[in-house]
């Protein structure tokens, strides 16, 4: 069976294509800046890469060209879209009613567009999404994976904010968390790693790219996470600031005059990584910083690299015993620096590093002495190939 999986964007869509049950990936692109002229398409098919630069109205108009791609006499993968048996969909927020991928109906779109006020930037293109298969693609089952699902295992004593109760009765205000699909690939393949069962692991999973996010994942279940309500929580990132003392929100508005969306576009996209620095949220240049001596560039590595190390500390206390420490994201997977900053000293707590394994080139790798009491792992994460298993599960059951 042949599935297509979607992540809408507000202003793009990455898509693949997959055989399954094999799990080959046949197409694998992007389009990208929809509704700007400066719109495109990438797409690789058949070992060969193309790019479209032309003008994408909307999420609809995208995936009929993609589409078209598929059937075309030159680049194409396929004889007809019937092929396609199912298309899996990323969807970021889905609160308390889900707890796993579902096959979407009426009612999950109307559950989906309620959690629009939970995730505005986020839900809303992920429905564009689905709406626009449902047009394209009648008939075709579609499936939704959400980012909140693997967390709901979560217990209240983690979940629930120290604030009026009423908020959380009234509104649903507690931690969420995010990047599940991620979280929830790399502890199974930990487990496999490990050679246990999927449900016989303490894992703390690293998930550190551009948005970053912890998890702490007891006997294969999360039991506490670092984003909360929102992405905004936890770890410094990229663009987002992560925890800070909520006062400051006040503090601000009343040194700046600033109102409280100003406020919120400071700490969601001019914060983290490039509000420290000045200058980059991409770790790459960051580091390049820092070896020619930029004291900001270096400041903003070693705060990022110091609030992961509580957090891991915090995780280690909740979870007694730890297996193994898994990172992935881009970061994650390819940072040997942050790596070994993160878990430097840590020796007392069972964490010992092995520097060469640490920085060579394996994808997915155990970077931990052999006297390690704690295994440490890289493992790339595949959110994709994560929903692409769900969808064909959940379609081989009807």
């Amino acid at each position: 069976m042949k599935i297509l999986v979607l992540n809408s964007g507000s202003s793009s869509i990455k898509y693949k294509l997959y055989e399954m049950p094999k799990g080959d990936v046949l197409v694998n692109g992007m389009i990208d800046k929809i509704g700007d002229k400066a719109s495109k398409i990438k797409q690789e098919a058949n070992g060969k890469k193309i790019e479209i630069s032309e003008f994408i109205k909307d999420h609809e108009s995208g995936l009929h060209r993609v589409f078209d791609l598929f059937i075309d006499k030159e680049n194409g993968v396929l004889k007809s879209l019937s092929e396609i048996g199912a298309v899996g969909h990323r969807v970021v927020h889905g609160a308390e009613d889900f707890t796993g991928s579902v096959i979407i109906n009426d009612e999950v779109i109307k559950t989906i567009e309620k959690c629009c006020d939970l995730a505005p930037l986020h839900n809303p293109p992920n429905l564009a999404g689905i709406i626009a298969t449902t047009h394209l693609l009648p008939g075709v089952t579609q499936v939704a994976a959400f980012d909140t699902a693997f967390h709901q295992t979560i217990p209240p004593t983690a979940y629930i904010y120290p604030i009026p109760y009423d908020y959380y009765t009234k509104y649903r205000v507690r931690k969420y968390g995010f990047h599940g699909t991620s979280h929830r690939y790399v502890a199974r393949r930990a487990a496999e790693l490990l050679e246990k069962g999927k449900y016989e692991v303490n894992v703390i999973t690293c998930h550190l790219g551009n948005g970053c996010s912890l998890a702490a994942v007891k006997e294969g279940k999360s039991v506490d996470t670092s984003m909360g309500l929102t992405p905004l929580e936890g770890v410094p990132m990229g663009t987002r600031s992560g925890d800070i003392d909520p006062a400051l929100i006040f503090f601000l508005a009343e040194k700046e005059n600033l109102k409280l969306s100003d406020i919120n576009g400071i700490l969601n996209k001019k914060s983290g990584l490039v509000g420290i620095s000045g200058f980059s949220n991409d770790m790459r240049d960051l580091e390049h910083a820092q070896a020619e001596g930029k004291e900001r560039a270096k400041l903003a590595i070693a705060i990022f690299c110091y609030r992961i190390k509580k957090y891991i500390g915090s995780y280690m206390a909740v979870l007694n015993k730890v297996d193994a420490i898994v990172f992935t994201g881009g970061i994650g997977e390819r940072g040997p620096y942050e790596r070994a900053e993160i878990l430097k000293e840590m020796e007392h707590l069972g964490i010992s590093l092995d520097k060469a394994k640490n920085e060579n080139k394996e994808r997915e790798k155990d970077i931990s002495t052999p006297e390690s009491k704690v295994k440490v792992l890289v493992i790339p994460t595949d959110e994709e190939g994560a929903i692409a298993r769900d969808t064909f599960e959940m379609t081989s059951k009807n």
